[in-house]
C-alpha cells in the first residue's frame, strides 16, 4: 500500500483554506500516514469498520483540535486504508 494522502477539493474551501490548501493538505496526509503506520502496529483482530474508526480518531489525535474538528476524510477511502490493513495481517 502506498502511503495515503488526502487531497481538498478546492471547490469546498473557503478562500482562507484555498490559501493554505498545500501545507494544510501536507498536514492531513501526515496525521494519516501516522494513524496508518499506528494502527497497523496495534491491529489486534479488529473488523474494517473497526479499523476504519480508529484510523480516524488516531489522524484527528494528531491533528491541531481546529483542524481535527473539519477534518472529514472520505470514509470510502479511508475504509480502504482499513481493508489493507486487515488483510495484511491475514
Amino acid at each position: 500500500m502506498s502511503e495515503p494522502h488526502v487531497t481538498l477539493d478546492p471547490s469546498t474551501l473557503t478562500p482562507v483554506e484555498r490559501k493554505l490548501r498545500g501545507p494544510l493538505e501536507e498536514q492531513l496526509s501526515s496525521a494519516l500516514q501516522a494513524a496508518t503506520v499506528k494502527v497497523e502496529e496495534h491491529y489486534a483482530g479488529e473488523n474494517v469498520e473497526q479499523v476504519t474508526s480508529m484510523l480516524l480518531e488516531q489522524a484527528k489525535a494528531g491533528l491541531h483540535p481546529d483542524i481535527a474538528a473539519g477534518f472529514h476524510p472520505d470514509h470510502e477511502q479511508l475504509r480502504h486504508v482499513a481493508e489493507v490493513i486487515v488483510s495484511r495481517a491475514a
